[in-house]
């Protein structure tokens, strides 16, 4: 059936996105990543049965897979034939469900502080008895220390209060049925039938979903990846909006080869990116895209080492290897990156020592050519 509560933002010509809430959460959680994703993506946020002030179509139990079906179910209603899924906790194990299940729905997948299993099954029923009995809202102190580690809901009462004010909007009925879908749920047998690019994302210190949990079932979907946001509990997207924010872009928009594109332009020059782009053909155009994606968008852009250094290493092995063509290309990316003449002579007489005096000379000989060159014509 169709969520009876459910937001959409952004182009209709975009590719489509849904975010799925935690248990007991509703689509306000999504509110620090609102921004990058709306520059990307037609945002789909969700609520579930009972959640975000809705009230249940029906009194539980549920199950993941009813969960699931609704929001297949609306991206039918959409007219969206496939999407990227988003989860976190319940989400993420609805959106498990939907990529084992209908692969072709599902375009990237993200998985945060989540699990295909997560028993025993007694404490999800026992909460489900204490919330029908209750209010999700009775639930508001405990879930706090478990959803963001110690000290945090007090330096940030505006997300305490949030917590709160979620809870308040969810049903018991709602809140409860969910909760018994978790206890029925084991997914594991399934995650093998995961078909998109999938990437589990952690927090450190999250006592609900540690990241060995994440990790354990990140290996049972081929090529997926893992990534663990430090400082934060189980509500990671909360905790660490940034650091969040930045994972689940370099995810979703696949930003390597843009990162990359960008980085080599600043060290090999537009005229160079710009004549090389022109002069590849169909047959080179992959092999160009892996270079910048990999060698560029995730080696060079990462931030152990600065540029300069990267630079210095570069031309070294170049020089060492006498990949004569690609030494002169970085020689000018060196020079771009900060190294002058003199550093540049040291860099081959270290070379010269550890790689041999002819590969060294070699080298001296071509940057002597750089140097002699117009950097403007570069």
């Amino acid at each position: 059936m169709i969520p009876k509560s459910y937001r959409v933002d952004g182009s209709t010509s975009a590719p489509a996105l849904v975010m799925l809430n935690s248990l007991g959460a509703s689509s306000e959680m999504w509110d620090p990543q609102m921004p990058a994703l709306l520059g990307r993506f037609r945002v789909i946020r969700v609520e579930h049965r009972g959640h975000g002030g809705s009230q249940p179509p029906a009194p539980g139990p549920y199950t993941i897979e009813d969960l699931g079906t609704d929001i297949l179910d609306l991206l039918d209603h959409l007219g969206e034939t496939s999407a990227s899924i988003c989860g976190l906790s319940l989400g993420g194990m609805i959106a498990m469900w939907i990529a084992a299940n209908f692969p072709h729905r599902v375009d990237r997948l993200v998985i945060a502080s989540s699990s295909p299993y997560l028993g025993p099954a007694s404490s999800w029923l026992d909460r489900a008895a204490i919330v029908r009995q209750s209010t999700p809202a009775s639930l508001g102190t405990t879930l706090l220390e478990r959803w963001f580690t110690p000290g945090f809901p007090q330096q940030h009462p505006e997300i305490a209060e949030l917590v709160r004010r979620m809870l308040e909007g969810a049903s018991a009925e709602g809140y409860a049925g969910c909760a018994e879908a978790i206890a029925t749920m084991d997914l594991r047998p399934s995650l093998g039938d995961i078909r998109a690019p999938t990437l589990f994302i952690a927090g450190a210190y999250d006592p609900v979903t540690p990241p060995a949990m994440l990790l354990e079932a990140s290996m049972e979907i081929k090529g997926a990846a893992m990534t663990v946001i430090a400082s934060a509990a189980h509500l990671a997207n909360l905790e660490q909006p940034a650091h969040f924010t930045d994972a689940l872009m370099g995810h979703l928009a696949d930003l390597a080869p843009i990162r990359g594109d960008r980085l080599r332009r600043e060290v090999l020059g537009d005229s160079h990116v710009d004549r090389s782009r022109a002069s590849h053909s169909n047959f080179e155009a992959s092999f160009i895209a892996m270079i910048t994606s990999f060698a560029w968008g995730d080696i060079w852009s990462r931030p152990g080492l600065d540029k300069k250094t990267r630079s210095a290493i570069t031309i070294s092995v170049l020089a060492a290897l006498g990949h004569q063509a690609e030494l002169k290309l970085h020689l000018r990316g060196a020079i771009r990156n900060g190294w002058d003449e003199t550093e540049l002579a040291e860099i081959f007489m270290h070379t010269a020592v550890y790689a041999g005096i002819p590969a060294a000379n070699g080298a001296m000989a071509i940057a002597r050519q750089v140097l002699e060159e117009d950097p403007t014509t570069w």
